[in-house]
């Protein structure tokens, strides 16, 4: 059994300074559902004890056997995987941490694990054999989202309670992750934003995602949104319910929000467009906020 040590709600009080510009540069393009539901959950106690213990587990034991089955993108190594970590980083105006590519059988695509203070993007080798060029920088942008919006201990949270919950006293898990789940969709949403402003390019936002998302059941030349069509009429039928407990929004509804994104006049703003009548940051919200809500 782990013990706890770290006091999370105190941590962030005392870097709130800190992390103020990263946040503010986040907050610019975040979906507004996600950030009030993150400072929510800052005082929300199976969540502030689940962090504690998530924490102390990185620390001790996690980080360690990450790094043992992984290997560092750089200039000569996983090259492909740095230089889009740095092009995504360059739109976003964000530094990238450390990127490792992780061997063997790492039970997601893409993750962003640690602390605020020192994350690290983990990208499954898998995902950088599938992924051309642009949908890599895409799908780094989407991690280095979780970065610039200081989420990484909500999401390594999350991470560990799914993957290795045996860690974890029991009474503690449940409504944790379902807490945590909550929050994973929305911030999907935000970091999709992430990955568009990165890339700036929506049909290769859309790729990756899709590719992303699907692994080997994805299509065969890229088509992204024939699929996404795909999955929204097999979906039909289906109980809504189930998306309270997925971590990621359907990806249909992903899809949709990003485009009602790329029609906003932040997005024209930062990708040089001229600002003909794209919708303000409330307005793109209040439409997402319909598209992604779980019931109705």
């Amino acid at each position: 059994m782990i013990s706890i040590e770290f006091d999370f709600p105190r941590y962030i009080a005392q870097r709130r300074g800190e992390v103020e510009q990263r946040a503010r540069d986040g907050a610019a393009y975040a979906f507004g559902g996600e950030r009030k539901l993150r400072r929510a959950l800052v005082s929300a106690k199976p969540v502030a004890i689940a962090i504690e213990a998530t924490t102390r587990l990185w620390k001790s034991k996690a980080r360690r056997d990450l790094l043992a089955r992984s290997e560092k993108a750089s200039d000569k190594t996983h090259s492909r995987v740095y230089q889009a970590a740095l092009a995504a980083g360059r739109s976003l105006g964000v530094e990238p941490p450390a990127v490792v590519v992780a061997e063997g059988d790492f039970p997601v695509r893409s993750a962003t694990l640690g602390t605020d203070e020192e994350p690290i993007i983990v990208v499954a080798r898998e995902a950088t054999e599938r992924l051309d060029q642009r949908e890599l920088v895409a799908l780094l942008g989407h991690e280095l989202g979780h970065v610039q919006n200081n989420q990484v201990f909500f999401a390594t949270a999350l991470f560990y309670l799914r993957h290795e919950a045996f860690f974890f006293v029991r009474w503690i898990v449940q409504p944790a992750v379902l807490a945590l789940s909550s929050w994973s969709r929305r911030a999907e949403i935000t970091c999709d934003r992430a990955a568009l402003i990165a890339v700036r390019d929506l049909d290769v936002a859309l790729s990756s995602m899709v590719k992303v998302a699907l692994g080997e059941a994805a299509p065969e030349g890229g088509d992204a949104r024939a699929a996404l069509a795909e999955l929204a009429e097999a979906r039909r039928g289906v109980a809504v319910v189930a998306d309270l407990f997925r971590g990621h929004p359907h990806l249909v509804k992903r899809a949709r929000a990003l485009e009602v994104f790329a029609g906003s006049a932040l997005y024209q703003r930062l990708t040089g467009q001229p600002e003909a009548g794209g919708m303000s940051a409330d307005e793109v919200d209040a439409k997402v906020s319909e598209i992604v809500k779980v019931l109705g």
